[in-house]
């Protein structure tokens, strides 16, 4: 893999839209994916005999413009590549305000290799809230990073944004499928 710390972040400026107020979702298995509700962890999880946490980078930065419009003081980013069996299929992207850090007990800035999706779903105190869609073409970063990470990007890269609610106030993780996960989501 040839991913460097270097790169981080990678999270590029994007428009996310409402599922229902956007007509291009993918007509095929991925967006069932898009448009889960429960753990995407424990989904992704079910395919593989080795899950694994990739941390390609986190830190105190300022979010991208309207990544965040709440915020515009540093928040917490995380970004991670999800592996099943080596492959990396998913890279997520978290945003936590500085609030949420200074208030809780759970500890998101020490998670090292754990999944995060582990705490949000698991803990009484947060509450999954919306999802968004969004495509990314394929001369972004994050077309870029697959392409380093030896997966050919031919289409579209799509993705999800979740906001979960915790102490009055939301984080942000979003999850972008890469062409590895959508080969073998479409194949199943």
């Amino acid at each position: 893999m040839n991913v460097t710390s270097v790169s981080f972040p990678y999270g590029e400026s994007i428009h996310w839209f409402s599922p229902q107020k956007i007509q291009s979702l993918p007509d095929n298995q991925l967006k069932d994916w898009l448009l889960a509700t429960g753990s995407l962890t424990q989904r992704l999880k079910t395919h593989c005999t080795h899950f694994e946490v990739k941390i390609l980078g986190e830190h105190l930065l300022t979010p991208l413009q309207d990544e965040f419009p709440s915020h515009r003081e540093p928040v917490w980013i995380r970004e991670v590549l999800l592996c099943l069996d080596g492959t990396p299929w998913v890279f997520a992207r978290t945003l936590i305000p500085q609030n949420i850090l200074d208030s809780t007990r759970n500890q998101f800035t020490h998670l090292g290799t754990r999944p995060l999706g582990e705490l949000l779903f698991t803990s009484p105190d947060i509450t999954p809230g919306n999802i968004e869609v969004a495509q990314f073409e394929t001369c972004g970063r994050l077309a870029a990073l697959a392409t380093s990470l030896n997966q050919q990007v031919d289409a579209s890269l799509w993705g999800r944004r979740r906001y979960f609610n915790l102490h009055d106030s939301q984080l942000i993780v979003s999850e972008i499928f890469l062409p590895a996960a959508v080969e073998h989501i479409n194949n199943v």
